[in-house]
């Protein structure tokens, strides 16, 4: 069976994915896309030879869409996400879930009455090979218990026309955010995020920051955030434990040792860092929901990372420690 995706949204990631479900993938065709411009919907659908919709909800509605995948812009997910759900058809969702935890709180009730996961939400470092060797190696007991997970998140640059400070929060450190959550287990009880000497590239932007979450558990992650570093996209990740320290290797494949120096390559961007990642994700996607179901991130995920995202902005503001608060977990996804 192949599986029929209608995709909403065809701008940037959009568009990335249609090329990954038609060229790269197996299992999965687009059938259907739509969005609010129609031009570049049309654009997008030519290649897998998909039908054009005017609107989310009639490409939800059409039979040969099996599956969902949402990439349009974040304050317009529920309304795609809960016709879906309506609809019992597995959704793929890219991050945020919804940018306010009451949106993320309405999906979470509507997939709970159904019973059974149909999420997915699209925060691809867990089908990293670096990440899932970190976490591996620290399931594994090598270095003991972790007391510390240090994050880095690096970009070469941000669009000055379109990037806010508070983006640096809630569209970056919300990756980390998750890898922090996932790698170790656990939930953040406060967070705290300073900002001092800004990078002067940036002008007005609040950058860099660097965040301290205190984990449930006990442990601390901090993340540093650099949006106009110059040099490339640069991703670090490393947990101290009680015997020992895991960290991400450096991505580029081999050294450069001539001239009396030595040298690697950085990733220009993110779809070149973690275009194998996407690969994975997406594919673990078609398959689970070809299935009827779904796997890796879950809606909670998706209310819980915008809950600590919340907390960080309300943190940048007051210079204070803010506490995180959850709803309890509903069993489907324990």
């Amino acid at each position: 069976m192949t599986l029929g995706i209608g995709v909403i949204g065809t701008g940037m990631i959009g568009q990335d994915h249609i090329r990954r479900i038609t060229d790269v993938l197996a299992g999965g065709r687009v059938v259907a896309v739509t969005d609010a411009d129609r031009s570049r919907a049309e654009t997008a659908a030519e290649k897998p030879g998909a039908t054009v919709h005017d609107d989310a909800a009639s490409l939800i509605a059409a039979p040969e869409v099996d599956a969902v995948l949402i990439c349009s812009w974040g304050p317009a997910h529920e309304e795609a996400i809960l016709p879906a759900l309506a609809a019992g058809k597995p959704v793929f969702c890219e991050k945020p879930l919804a940018p306010k935890q009451d949106a993320c709180l309405r999906i979470i009730d509507a997939e709970v009455k159904l019973g059974r996961r149909l999420i997915q939400v699209g925060f691809m470092r867990r089908y990293d090979t670096a990440y899932r060797a970190l976490k591996e190696t620290l399931a594994a007991g090598k270095v003991g218990a972790p007391l510390m997970y240090h994050a880095a998140h690096r970009n070469a640059s941000v669009p000055a026309d379109l990037y806010t400070s508070d983006m640096a929060i809630s569209d970056t450190m919300v990756h980390d955010i998750d890898v922090a959550r996932w790698l170790l287990d656990d939930e953040v009880a406060r967070v705290r995020v300073m900002a001092g000497r800004r990078n002067s590239v940036g002008g007005d932007l609040r950058d860099p920051i660097f965040s301290v979450m205190e984990m449930q558990g006990g442990v601390l992650a901090t993340v540093e955030i650099s949006v106009n570093i110059g040099y490339g996209y640069d991703i670090r990740g490393e947990v101290s434990g009680e015997t020992g320290t895991i960290e991400l290797a450096e991505a580029n494949p081999v050294v450069l040792k001539a001239g009396d120096g030595f040298s690697g390559r950085v990733p220009a961007d993110w779809r070149e860092r973690f275009i194998d990642a996407y690969d994975r994700e997406i594919a673990a996607w078609i398959e689970a929901a070809s299935a009827g179901g779904a796997t890796g991130p879950s809606a909670w995920d998706g209310y819980a990372i915008t809950a600590v995202s919340d907390a960080g902005l309300r943190a940048a503001e007051t210079g204070e420690a803010v506490e995180v608060h959850l709803v309890d977990r509903p069993d489907i996804y324990a």
